[in-house]
């Protein structure tokens, strides 16, 4: 971890999962499509707001996904906190083609012949590859930096959002090869801290959800 009081103009950055959505509700595969969230979903949104509040925790901007999902869960934040909030699409979920909004049923009965692990080809026969999802959350990642050092939000998806340390970290999507996961519970957030006098990352913590104790996904 790194102490900010020693290094000055450091990144402060928070990367938060949007609350249950209906579409969690249902285990869809989500991609773009549009889904609301649950009631269950707002309530994890402010039971997170009452735990920054405690903590005197803020941010100088929210960016989001303009995604429903994400941009409920913003605009909770945003409005609880009286935090500026803008969107920016190269946050949203994966492209997922086809799959978009089917259940897993759906998916095995119109997509039997889906390939997970292909980073090249797109999946759902029509949506964004591994590798343009991880090209896409590169440029995520540095329009990011291209802003002044300070203390942003993050709001996202999980399957962004896992590319988002993949590029972070150098982890390259590969042939054959799952990847490792990074888990992001609904509402749950990671901190980390870039040093842009290192051009250094710290991961400062992961999933954190302890503002909301049961499992969601």
């Amino acid at each position: 971890m790194v102490d900010n009081a020693f290094i000055p103009n450091i990144y402060n950055i928070t990367v938060l999962r949007h609350g249950e959505s209906q579409g969690n509700f249902e285990g869809r595969h989500q991609g773009q499509a549009d889904f609301p969230l649950t009631e269950v979903g707002r309530q994890q949104t402010n039971a997170l707001v009452d735990r920054w509040k405690a903590e005197k925790n803020s941010f100088d901007l929210i960016i989001s996904s303009p995604l429903m999902r994400a941009r409920e869960t913003a605009e909770i934040i945003a409005t609880a906190l009286g935090i500026p909030l803008v969107f920016d699409t190269l946050w949203m979920e994966r492209d997922n083609g086809l799959m978009a909004g089917l259940s897993e049923e759906e998916v095995r009965e119109t997509l039997p012949q889906m390939d997970f692990i292909h980073p090249y080809q797109p999946i759902g026969q029509t949506g964004e590859s591994q590798w343009e999802l991880y090209l896409r959350a590169g440029k995520a990642v540095q329009s990011l930096l291209k802003r002044p050092p300070g203390c942003y939000l993050v709001v996202s998806h999980g399957g962004l959002l896992n590319m988002f340390f993949y590029a972070i970290l150098g982890i390259a999507p590969q042939p054959n090869f799952h990847g490792p996961r990074f888990r992001f519970n609904n509402t749950a957030f990671s901190t980390l801290h870039y040093d842009p006098h290192s051009h250094r990352w710290y991961v400062v913590s992961a999933n954190d959800h302890f503002h909301w104790k049961s499992e969601a996904v």
